[in-house]
C-alpha cells in the first residue's frame, strides 16, 4: 500500500476509537487497585492516565494524591505508598515503614489489592457483554441457512484447497452451527469437514496455519464469508465510486460482465482482477429488464459495488438471521457467558504463542494491530464496546501472568508469602520488579516491530 492510498480519515477513526477505549479500561483498571487500597488504609500519592516521565499533559493534587493525564499512552498508574513499582521510588523506601504503607499492611490485604485492577476489568468485561446483548440484541446466520456456501477471501484457505462454493459442516468433528463461529475455530482447527457438490470430505489444517496466516499479508481480517449473489446495494451519500457514476442502481443484478456470465460476487471479483484500469460492460438485470451499462475498472480490479446489508439478503432468502432480543435479567448472565467463552477462547489461542511450530508468535501485534480492529467510521458502537470487552478479558488475564512488574507477579510473591511466613526482601523485589519491566519492555518491542516491520516474520 502506498502512502497516497491511506485512507486518514479512517486512520484517525481508528485512532480515536483505540484511544478511548484504552482509557476506560486503563481508568478502571486503575481504580480498581485505587479503591482497595484506600479501603485498607493505603496513601495513594498519585493515580494517571497513561505514563508521564518528564511532564504530564494535565495534574491536580486533590487531598493527598495527585490526578493526572500523561503524554505517553501506554498503561496508566496509581502509585501507593510503600509499594515497590514501576516509579522505582527507593528512596522511599528505605525509610522505615509507616502505618499507612502499602508494605505495612496484611499480606491478604496486599493480595486483594493487587487483584483489585484485574477484578475490575473482569466485571467490567461481564458488564459490557451484558450491555451490549441488553441493546443490541444478538444475531447470527444458521450455518445450514447458508445455501451457497462460503466465498473464500484468503490465499492461505484456497492452498487448502477451500473453494468458493463449499459448506463447513464441522470443525474438528463437531458440527458448526452458526456461520459466524466458523472463522474463531479456524484458527484452531486441525481437520474441517466440507460439503462440495453434495459430497463430504476432510480437509487437514497445518500446526503453523497462523504463521501462514501472517506471512499471507492479509488486508482485512476476514477469512471467508458467505458466498453471495450479486445484487447492488445501496451507495453512501458520498460515494463516488466508479459504479456508482456508470449508473448502477440499488437492487440491480449483475448477470455479465463482457458477456461472462456472473452469478455472484467472488465471480466479479476473478473477471474484474483482469481487467484492470479497463472499461467493460456489466449487463444488468433491473427488475426485470435488462440493461447495459460501460463503467471503469481502477487499478485494484474494482468497480465499487456496494453489497446488500445482511436484512436484505435474509429478505431474499439467501441466507438466515436468527435474532434475539435480551431483557435486562436475561441479559447479565447471558453476558457473564459471552465473556467467559471469550477469555477460553483468548487463552486456546495464547497457547499457540508457546508452541513454536505453529509461528503464532509472529502474530504478535502491537498498538497498530490493536487499532485496526476498530471500526473506520464513527457511530459503530456496538462493534467498538463489543472489542473494548474482549480488550478488558484480555487485560485482565495478561496481568496475571506471574511476571514481575505485573500484578501477576505481585500476586504470585505475596501467596508465596502467605503459604511459607516469610516475606521477599525489599532488594529482591526492586530487582524482579527490573527484571520485569524489561521483559515487558522486550515484548513490547517486540510486538510493535511486528506491526510496522515483521521482526517476527524475519523480514
Amino acid at each position: 500500500m502506498t502512502l497516497l492510498a491511506i485512507n486518514w480519515g479512517n486512520v484517525a477513526m481508528q485512532v480515536f476509537y483505540l484511544i478511548f477505549s484504552l482509557s476506560i479500561l486503563v481508568v478502571l483498571h486503575e481504580f480498581g487497585h485505587y479503591i482497595t487500597a484506600k479501603w485498607f488504609g493505603c496513601r495513594v500519592e498519585k493515580f494517571y492516565l497513561f505514563f508521564n516521565p518528564w511532564f504530564s499533559l494535565f495534574k491536580k493534587k486533590i487531598g493527598e494524591t495527585e490526578y493526572g493525564i500523561g503524554w505517553l499512552p501506554l498503561g496508566g498508574y496509581v502509585k501507593i505508598s510503600g509499594m515497590i513499582d514501576e516509579s522505582m521510588d527507593k528512596v522511599a523506601m528505605k525509610l522505615p515503614p509507616q502505618p499507612y504503607e502499602f508494605r505495612s499492611k496484611p499480606a491478604w490485604q496486599r493480595l486483594i489489592i493487587m487483584l483489585g485492577g484485574v477484578l475490575v476489568n473482569i466485571l467490567l468485561a461481564f458488564l459490557i457483554y451484558a450491555m451490549v446483548l441488553f441493546v443490541w440484541g444478538e444475531q447470527k446466520v444458521p450455518a445450514s441457512s447458508v445455501k451457497n456456501g462460503i466465498w473464500v477471501q484468503d490465499s492461505v484457505l484456497y492452498d487448502l484447497k477451500l473453494r468458493n462454493g463449499d459448506k463447513i459442516t464441522a470443525i474438528d468433528g463437531k458440527p458448526v452451527i452458526y456461520f459466524e463461529d466458523i472463522q474463531p475455530k479456524l484458527i484452531l482447527a486441525k481437520n474441517i469437514t466440507i460439503e462440495r457438490d453434495g459430497k463430504a470430505s476432510n480437509i487437514d489444517f497445518p500446526v503453523n496455519f497462523i504463521e501462514r496466516l501472517v506471512e499471507s499479508k492479509r488486508k482485512t481480517g476476514m477469512l471467508l464469508m458467505q458466498r453471495i449473489p450479486a445484487y447492488i446495494g445501496e451507495y453512501d451519500a458520498k460515494d463516488t465510486s466508479n459504479g456508482k457514476r456508470a449508473g448502477i442502481q440499488f437492487m440491480d443484478k449483475v448477470i455479465a460482465i463482457d458477456s461472462v456470465p456472473v452469478s455472484f460476487y467472488d465471480d466479479m471479483t476473478t473477471i474484474l482482477a483482469g481487467k484492470k484500469n479497463q472499461q467493460v460492460n456489466l449487463q444488468i438485470d433491473r427488475k426485470g429488464s435488462p440493461v447495459t451499462l460501460v463503467a471503469k475498472v481502477n487499478e485494484e480490479g474494482r468497480i465499487g459495488l456496494p453489497p446488500l446489508s445482511l436484512d436484505q439478503y435474509d429478505s431474499l432468502g439467501v441466507f438466515k438471521i436468527d435474532r434475539k432480543k435480551y431483557g435486562f435479567f436475561e441479559a447479565i448472565p447471558a453476558g457473564v457467558n459471552m465473556a467467559l467463552g471469550k477469555l477460553k477462547y483468548y487463552i486456546d489461542n495464547f497457547k499457540l504463542i508457546f508452541n513454536p511450530e505453529t509461528g503464532a508468535y509472529k502474530g504478535l501485534s502491537g498498538f497498530k494491530g490493536m487499532g485496526s480492529i476498530f471500526p473506520t467510521e464513527w457511530g459503530q458502537w456496538e462493534a467498538f464496546w463489543k472489542i473494548t470487552g474482549f480488550l478488558s478479558i484480555i487485560l485482565a488475564f495478561m496481568n496475571l501472568l506471574p511476571i514481575p512488574a505485573l500484578d501477576g507477579g505481585h500476586v504470585v510473591f505475596t501467596l508465596v508469602e502467605m503459604i511459607s511466613g516469610r516475606k521477599p526482601s525489599d532488594k529482591f523485589l526492586e530487582y524482579a520488579q527490573v527484571v520485569g519491566m524489561v521483559l515487558l519492555l522486550g515484548l513490547m518491542l517486540f510486538a510493535n516491530g511486528n506491526d510496522w516491520f515483521g521482526w517476527g516474520r524475519g523480514k
